[in-house]
């Protein structure tokens, strides 16, 4: 497979159908994510509309990994934080279709984002994944640095509780 082309994402009805394809997959597979299982398409729709929004007006950015013309994978970039927090964002969202995982979206995804992050000024990046089931070993191998583990800290989709690893990593000098 050739690397995904990766492009921000606005709303058009084609890209929230497919983004909230992708978050219904991703939460019927198990992915922590914010949502439980059954995940309804009128809330899937719901979220891609507000987050969506937040991106045009500048508050975050979502972005899109394509396969030709299939979106395969997702992920945002939170921008809008508070005002002693001009110095970083982060990392939210991050879904890959299960068709497409193992092949290196998620990896060019972040990848994108980080440099996208950099192009506004932005050193540190932040994230949290699931203990059960998280991106660990992507986050990691992208040079995040692991703070802690919050144990219990969210339902997993299914059910049952699961910690949240907290990541961060520094991309520039210091604010």
């Amino acid at each position: 497979m050739s690397p995904p082309r990766i492009a921000a994402l606005s709303d058009t009805p084609a890209i929230r159908a497919a983004l909230s394809a992708m978050l219904i997959e991703t939460v019927a597979h198990g992915g922590s994510v914010s949502f439980m299982h059954p995940l309804s398409p009128d809330d899937a729709d719901a979220f891609w509309q507000d987050s969506l929004a937040a991106a045009e007006r500048g508050e975050r950015i979502v972005l899109g990994a394509f396969a030709e013309q299939d979106l395969i994978g997702t992920v945002t970039l939170q921008l809008k934080l508070p005002p002693n927090q001009p110095h970083r964002a982060e990392i939210a969202k991050m879904m890959t279709r299960v068709s497409h995982r193992k092949r290196g979206v998620a990896r060019a995804l972040l990848l994108a984002a980080e440099a996208r992050a950099r192009e506004l000024g932005r050193t540190m990046l932040v994230l949290d994944t699931a203990e059960d089931g998280g991106a660990s070993l992507l986050y990691e191998g992208a040079g995040f640095q692991l703070s802690g583990i919050i144990p219990d800290y969210a339902l997993k989709p299914h059910g049952g509780l699961t910690g949240t690893m907290i990541y961060w990593k520094r991309i520039g000098g210091t604010a």
